[in-house]
């Protein structure tokens, strides 16, 4: 894989059901442990939310398997994920600065696509 073909990859195997195979990317490449994948959100979370992430168990949620195919909140959980540090395992990633980071991912596959598909 080309250096700057890594972003577009991880969406691509998102929107395609391999999201164990994008997690275990991101988790390498961003050097963290691969965090759980798990359908069904815990029961404390909002129906409105589409995803969540535990520091506690390394986990995130989706909630349904509709969601797992989905990359801006794939990529959202995981950036949770990888901002979770410490031994407390503190929380020191902000919603928006993780949507920044799924969206980057998101923008990146568009180019890449309009790059692939080349003048109309």
């Amino acid at each position: 894989m080309v250096l700057g073909d890594f972003k577009p990859a991880v969406v691509w195997l998102i929107l395609n059901g391999k999201t164990e195979e994008a997690l275990e990317l991101l988790a390498k490449n961003y050097q963290v442990n691969v965090p759980k994948l798990k359908v069904g959100l815990p029961k404390k979370h909002k129906i409105k939310a589409y995803g969540c992430y535990s520091a506690k168990t390394e986990t995130i949620s989706v909630q349904n398997s509709d969601v797992l195919i989905n990359p801006f909140v794939i990529l959202h959980e995981f950036y949770h994920h990888m901002r979770s540090r410490g031994v407390d395992k503190l929380h020191r990633g902000t919603e928006g600065n993780a949507d920044k980071f799924a969206a980057d991912f998101l923008v990146q596959y568009q180019l890449s696509i309009k790059k692939s598909s080349g003048p109309g």
